[in-house]
């Protein structure tokens, strides 16, 4: 493939499609009988089993989309990402954040500088710095142990931290380790998430974590002084010092907000704002609560994957199959949408981080040379953990819209439950669902299977499961801080897969921009109207009859109604 050719455009797309044709033929039900293929589909790493016999593919259809890969030049793709070439064409950078997990030893370079050392230089102040607000050390403005942590993010600064938080807090070693401690994110602009943050907070045992690159970030911002303010009404302007500290690399601002640089904690460009849960961005506050030697842990499951991405066989690559099964599903098969589907509790927050991992980076619509793609990118990513989901969409997975499933299995409980008299335990009952709702999605229901079970005639097409509805299945050992960075690492890979083959920049988010500019025009004129009384001009029609209706709403005040239909 030339280097601005389209994908599409090559022969082994084209064959592919023409596959498709073959492939509508089969049933998983015969699919599934080939115990040979069926053998072929399952992959094994470091005791996690990826079993990708129940997609609507054959031995065939895996072989081209490797010889697809090939075309995309994906093995190179990858290396060059290790190597630090600056693959986010758009914003002239690398992208990095394997570098955040490296061992100490690792060489990774950065436009001809290795920047492993830089890394290590911030895990190692993070851990300092944790251990001793954590030993207390490190204490409040009036002497008290600091044991609530306000982490204040957005985005990738929010959600990411908070899945690991959430998978965490029920892993008996975290638990240990983070008695008496609290962590809690403020993310939303709105007041209520303020007031339900620091209900039950006392602002003397509480340190407060900013999260912005820039120190720009206008909610983050307003979020970050709303805390400031809820501290020095309390303890005074110059508590601010003890108990607020930064993620930022504009110790400009770090230090006009009143925080003291030397308790800035540094990121680089090179790391995406999705893909930052392991730098600073999760690690600061995740050490804060759990301790650096549990989150070190993390990061070593996730460097673990990052390794097996690079070197090994895509034949045996777990996120270099998830990746090319997504772009069959996508691309060839039709099926835009993928239900993350975690067998845990613990993963609740696991699919709405990958919505935004997956959804920013890949949802493009032109090339990374900027040319039109003639076919739609990205995937729409939800999710809910199960057996919650069976309840809820699972009507429309099974009987409704065809919709490619990922089935998230555990083999060990982090917290079991076994009650005398029951006939399996609740760990138990959680995965037999896990096991058979793969299978009722691929097999379905026949009307002869039902006429033999005596279904009432008039209810057999209601009781009908068409089936052949492709899904996978992900079985973790267990689920401790190795794991948890496993999984983070495997979905991470699986989304740049996609994008190198679809031929995007997968680490560029220019389709956030536009709303944050139009939202500062409204501020300018909330303002305007509040401050001056000036009447509400600027907008269409629409804007301006709902910014006056809020506006009046708000302030008491009558505002101008609009009388024309202005031009922004």
């Amino acid at each position: 493939m030339a280097p601005s050719s389209l994908i599409c455009e090559t022969e082994s797309w084209k064959d592919l499609k023409a596959h498709v044709e073959n492939n509508k033929k089969t049933h998983l039900r015969d699919l599934m009988s080939d115990s040979e293929r069926c053998q072929s589909m399952v992959v094994e790493f470091d005791g996690i089993l990826l079993d990708y016999s129940r997609q609507r593919a054959t031995v065939e259809t895996i072989e081209k989309l490797y010889i697809l890969a090939e075309a995309a030049h994906l093995k190179e793709k990858i290396h060059r990402m290790f190597n630090g070439e600056h693959i986010n064409s758009t914003e002239n950078r690398s992208v990095l954040h394997v570098a955040l997990r490296a061992s100490r030893d690792a060489v990774i370079n950065s436009v001809g500088k290795n920047v492993v050392p830089e890394v290590w230089k911030v895990l190692d102040k993070i851990q300092d710095f944790s251990e001793r607000v954590r030993s207390g050390s490190w204490v409040g403005a009036t002497g008290k142990f600091l044991k609530d942590v306000v982490a204040i993010g957005i985005g990738g600064s929010f959600l990411g931290p908070l899945f690991v938080h959430t998978a965490l807090q029920t892993d008996p070693e975290a638990m240990v380790s983070s008695k008496g401690r609290q962590l809690r994110f403020l993310a939303n602009v709105d007041p209520i998430d303020v007031a339900r943050t620091i209900t039950g907070l006392n602002p003397e045992t509480t340190v407060v974590v900013v999260v912005s690159k820039t120190f720009t970030t206008a909610e983050t911002m307003l979020n970050a002084r709303t805390m400031r303010e809820w501290i020095s009404a309390s303890l005074g302007p110059s508590a601010v010092a003890k108990h607020m500290v930064a993620v930022s690399t504009n110790l400009k601002l770090v230090e006009k907000f009143g925080i003291d640089p030397n308790n800035a904690f540094a990121f680089w460009d090179w790391v995406g704002g999705r893909y930052s849960v392991c730098s600073a961005v999760g690690v600061l506050p995740l050490s804060l609560q759990y301790g650096f030697a549990i989150v070190e842990k993390f990061l070593q499951g996730a460097s673990s994957i990052d390794q097996h991405f690079y070197s090994t066989p895509f034949e045996k690559n777990i996120p270099v199959l998830l990746g090319l099964l997504s772009i069959w599903n996508v691309s060839f098969l039709g099926h835009p949408a993928r239900a993350i589907l975690p067998y845990s509790q613990a993963l609740e927050k696991f699919a709405p981080h990958i919505q935004q991992v997956s959804m920013e980076s890949n949802g493009k619509g032109v090339s990374i040379d900027g040319v039109a793609l003639p076919f739609e990118a990205g995937e729409i990513d939800f999710g809910e953990p199960g057996t919650n989901g069976q309840h809820s969409f699972y009507q429309l997975i099974h009987q409704g819209r065809v919709i490619p499933c990922d089935f998230i299995g555990v083999l060990k409980s982090q917290q079991p439950v076994y009650l005398k008299g029951e006939v399996v335990s609740n760990h138990d009952e959680l995965m037999s669902n896990f096991f058979a709702q793969p299978d009722a999605l691929a097999y379905g229901k026949t009307p002869e299977q039902l006429l033999k079970e005596n279904v009432p005639s008039h209810l057999i097409p209601h009781k009908t499961f068409s089936g052949n509805r492709p899904s996978l299945s992900l079985l973790l050992p267990q689920l401790s801080a190795y794991e948890i960075g496993q999984l983070l690492a495997i979905y991470e890979h699986r989304i740049a897969v996609e994008g190198f083959l679809w031929g995007i920049n997968s680490f560029d988010q220019w389709g956030v921009e536009l709303g944050k500019v139009l939202a500062s025009q409204v501020r300018e004129q909330l303002h305007a109207f509040r401050t001056k009384g000036e009447p509400v001009q600027g907008f269409n029609f629409s804007t301006a009859t709902m910014l006056t209706r809020y506006l009046e709403a708000s302030s008491g005040i009558p505002a101008d109604p609009p009388t024309r239909l202005p031009r922004i």
